[in-house]
């Protein structure tokens, strides 16, 4: 689990295409891998991935073909730059809200608004997961804890101040980028309780 809050970024190295798979070799901000053990959960773009060893160089992870078609990873080349966390122990500070690192969809920029130091984003989302969009609620972007704007039909609003566009890659966002979006869970979770007592009701 993580918190989205961005710990750093990082830039990919090395992208290796393989048979089923690609190979990443990402650099990490300072002290990032420290105590870091093979095995270990890292938020990549807000995309969960398994760390190949202890990071010491370089972090290092697979990619199946199933996260790729899901998640805007498939986009990256060398030079990227992503976004990373660590997931969260018991201690951590859970400064945005819980997430799994399990992307739904990857979402397209329509527009970019520069608002003297701050940016308001117009992001596209398929419209079956309309109910599960709320203003005011939680969004994951990029794996970034979002809360969210105006919404309309199929579309809705972030507003990204200085501290996020400094942390961050939301700052080089343009139209027609695309970023990994995971819904909450949470909502997720009330939505369908709220629809399945509904529907139980209408049944008797």
């Amino acid at each position: 689990m993580f918190s989205g809050i961005v710990q750093g970024k990082g830039k990919i190295l090395k992208i290796v295409s393989k048979k089923n798979h690609i190979s990443l070799e990402i650099s990490a901000p300072k002290n990032f891998n420290k105590r870091l053990k093979k095995g270990a959960s890292i938020s990549v773009n807000g995309v969960c991935l398994t760390s190949l060893d202890d990071g010491e160089k370089s972090l290092k992870f697979d990619v199946i073909n199933e996260t790729l078609s899901k998640t805007n990873i498939s986009k990256a080349s060398k030079g990227s730059i992503v976004n990373l966390e660590r997931s969260i122990t018991a201690s951590t500070e859970i400064g945005g809200h819980l997430m799994s690192g399990h992307i739904h969809f990857a979402g397209k920029v329509e527009k970019v608004l520069t608002k003297n130091t701050n940016k308001d984003v117009q992001i596209k989302f398929p419209k079956k997961y309309k109910e599960y969009i709320f203003e005011k609620g939680y969004i994951g972007v990029n794996g970034c804890s979002l809360t969210l704007g105006k919404i309309n039909n199929n579309s809705f609003f972030v507003h990204l101040i200085p501290e996020t566009l400094s942390v961050t890659n939301l700052n080089t966002l343009k139209k027609g980028s695309q970023v990994n979006i995971e819904i909450d869970q949470n909502t997720i979770a009330i939505v369908e309780t709220v629809k399945n007592s509904l529907a139980a009701q209408e049944s008797r």
